[in-house]
């Protein structure tokens, strides 16, 4: 009776860690990190193709101005984000990367020649591979 007690508690604690921590690495979270690293390099490559390869034409980026969906409209997103970090003597720092399951969250800061990003966030939602929704916010701040 005892030993049952004590097996009865020990299932109690790992489903009340389960619940508060979530749950253990899975095959969508190591997925979810393989995306985002390689989303992550492509935009430090400035590097148009492979950060388009993350997306499909159902993709939806989620901003303060509206959504932007499709190739075409990212595709201009990114060309006008890799002009600005392109100057030179841009500079980014992650500040925070949470991934959880098909979710992954980033927090950085960056300076570029037009503009301070005194505080950026996006979030992404990876499905079968791809960025099925991206949300991206900033502080941001002109120079001049």
């Amino acid at each position: 009776m005892l030993s049952s007690a004590r097996s009865s508690i020990c299932h109690a604690v790992v489903v009340a860690a389960a619940l508060i921590f979530g749950p253990a690495a899975s095959a969508d979270e190591a997925t979810t990190k393989q995306v985002l690293d390689h989303h992550l390099q492509a935009f430090g490559d400035l590097d148009m193709e492979a950060i388009l390869a993350d997306y499909t034409d159902e993709s939806v980026l989620l901003t303060a101005d509206g959504p932007i969906q499709g190739m075409d409209q990212l595709k201009g997103v990114f060309e006008a984000f890799f002009a600005e970090f392109g100057k030179p003597g841009a500079t980014f720092e992650m500040k925070q990367q949470l991934i959880n399951g098909d979710v992954a969250y980033i927090v950085w800061t960056a300076e570029t020649a037009d503009n301070v990003y005194e505080l950026a966030t996006d979030t992404f939602v990876i499905d079968d591979g791809k960025i099925a929704v991206q949300s991206f916010t900033a502080k941001t701040t002109p120079k001049g």
